[in-house]
């Protein structure tokens, strides 16, 4: 007898996933996809086999990606063609029009452009291949990988970081210096101008 609660897992299309952001951190994929490279072919299925792409089922039965937006890309610029994913919520009864508000109101999208800005949800891409590149996500994550903050449950933190860094830091100082720009932004980090976002791990009080 199969348990209810175990997670129901298909193989799609890997254009047919549907995202709820706008924007990845490219950095961030050509450095999954360099991974992805580094492993033979049997490896490689294993792979596709462990990190399942976690989607709502939504009108008309389409599968809205909620997280590994970046894995997906990576996956796709590197020719794969499906994978697997699991159903975390099934709203295929939802109206269509209110829909992304549902999605929204369960901080399942993110619906904010390359500078930060709010788009209408019609905007976002309809496929990973469509999602565009952020420097300050990819400095957002380059940041938590070298203890800057904790990994946190909270949806879409890491974006909340790069919006922290987009108003300290250039894009242009990211784009001529990475790694000079994560130094600066591993300071800011620290500092107590950033205590209110998701796992902060600065300085401990002095009282």
């Amino acid at each position: 007898m199969t348990n209810p609660r175990e997670p129901v897992l298909h193989t799609i299309p890997i254009l047919s996933l549907r995202p709820t952001q706008m924007t990845v951190g490219m950095r961030e994929v050509k450095e999954k996809r360099l991974r992805w490279r580094q492993h033979k072919s049997k490896k490689q299925a294993e792979l596709l086999c462990q990190h399942m792409i976690p989607v709502v089922l939504g009108p008309g039965k389409k599968h809205y990606v909620i997280d590994h937006h970046h894995l997906a890309r990576a996956l796709h610029d590197e020719g794969v063609k499906d994978v697997l994913v699991t159903v975390i919520a099934d709203l295929t009864m939802v109206d269509r029009d209110a829909f992304w508000v549902v999605l929204d109101s369960r901080r399942w999208v993110y619906p904010y452009d390359a500078k930060g800005e709010r788009h209408h949800y019609r905007e976002i891409p309809k496929t990973v291949a469509g999602l565009k590149d952020d420097p300050f996500r990819s400095l957002a994550g380059e940041l938590r990988r070298v203890g800057g903050y904790a990994k946190d449950t909270t949806p879409f933190s890491e974006f909340l970081w790069a919006d922290f860094l987009r108003r300290r830091l250039s894009r242009k100082s990211i784009t001529d210096d990475f790694e000079n720009a994560a130094e600066k932004a591993l300071a800011l980090a620290k500092s107590k101008d950033a205590i209110y976002l998701p796992g902060w791990c600065g300085p401990a009080a002095d009282d």
